[in-house]
């Protein structure tokens, strides 16, 4: 039963989740897609709508990593990536409830679960970069599927070098740092890309 559902919950999940902090931005007056980051939607009277997208996103990936344990049961990253998705899935869980800090927020302000959900967000960042990495050496090793093997090694070069300008931005101000937004948005829309790549790959068996 989840090995059915796991690729239909890798594709729901991302894109539920990327329409509803675009729709969510765009009509929230008070809110700049641009320089703010999504988590700053869990922030306010309407944050019930981005905390519930961060718990749905978290319970998808959790269905796509147990799935994906049963499409991956021999070879190389058969047991990582799954405990990888795993921790992923469980960051973007906790995100929900764990409400960010305003940006603007000075860092002796912050609060207990301001700083968790920072924690989570950078767990979320770093690991989705590194998924790309160990599935784009099992493909390699494989070579069944030499499309999927380039794409993958590019979303996690692209996740990388977007994570850095992420990094730079927050530590400085200026142009990094007016389109922080931007920046996370296309970071994490690659990963959710490469996501439902993988999800509809896995729903067609032509992956395994």
């Amino acid at each position: 039963m989840i090995k059915k559902i796991a690729p239909w919950a890798g594709m729901l999940g991302p894109v539920l989740f990327t329409l509803s902090f675009t729709i969510n931005g765009l009509l929230r007056s008070d809110y700049n897609p641009v320089r703010m980051y999504i988590s700053e939607l869990s922030i306010g009277p309407q944050g019930w709508i981005q905390i519930i997208s961060f718990i749905f996103l978290g319970i998808c990936v959790m269905l796509f990593s147990l799935g994906l344990k049963s499409y991956f049961s021999t070879g190389r990253a058969s047991r990582s990536s799954p405990i990888l998705f795993m921790i992923i899935a469980i960051c973007y869980f906790l995100s929900g409830p764990f409400v960010t800090d305003p940006m603007s927020m000075f860092d002796n302000q912050q609060t207990i679960h301001g700083i968790l959900h920072g924690i989570f967000g950078a767990i979320v960042f770093s690991l989705s970069a590194v998924v790309c990495f160990v599935l784009w050496r099992r493909f390699r090793i494989e070579g069944k599927n030499k499309a999927l093997e380039i794409y993958s090694l590019l979303s996690g070069v692209g996740m990388v070098i977007l994570i850095i300008l992420m990094k730079i931005g927050q530590t400085q101000k200026g142009l990094l740092n007016d389109w922080a937004g931007v920046i996370q948005r296309c970071c994490l829309i690659i990963s959710y890309a490469w996501i439902f790549i993988i999800s509809f790959k896995l729903r067609k068996s032509q992956i395994i």
